[in-house]
């Protein structure tokens, strides 16, 4: 269930809140090659199956940093926001990849509110500490604090 915020006093008001999980997505070949082609990392253990099937995941495995950019899209299903005139990325606290996300396995994002702080320019700054799971279990795939300014 998407939560919604409309405003800057809106959003200060989720602070401390769990916004839950999100639907799971599927992390193809396909998805992995086009990153790949993005971002000029072609490494074998992301796009090429037959090798990759000897590593040591036993197959493909996402990019990290695919990983990472899916966060945007997740979140957006986690929190609408409105009443906002811009929202920008404005970095991330930590990031770690605890464990590899196989092509083929589904991941969804849980969501944290960690902190909500007013800035100047009539903005806040909201923090939120994101946990990338998949369906295989284990170690979470992806663990950031990642920082967000939203302007009225």
């Amino acid at each position: 269930m998407t939560t919604k915020a409309d405003g800057l006093a809106e959003l200060l008001a989720l602070k401390g809140a769990d916004l839950g999980h999100t639907g799971w997505i599927d992390v193809t070949q396909e998805r992995v090659n086009t990153f790949a082609d993005a971002t000029d990392d072609h490494q074998w253990i992301h796009v090429d199956p037959a090798k990759a099937a000897d590593g040591p995941f036993g197959g493909t495995i996402a990019h990290g940093y695919l990983t990472l950019a899916l966060l945007i899209p997740l979140f957006n299903e986690l929190l609408e926001i409105g009443g906002v005139s811009m929202s920008v990325n404005y970095g991330l606290n930590k990031v770690r990849f605890p464990a590899p996300v196989p092509v083929g396995a589904k991941i969804r994002l849980g969501g944290v509110v960690a902190d909500v702080t007013e800035v100047k320019g009539d903005g806040v700054e909201m923090t939120m500490d994101f946990t990338v799971e998949t369906d295989r279990g284990g170690k979470p795939a992806c663990v950031a604090q990642a920082v967000y300014r939203h302007y009225a």
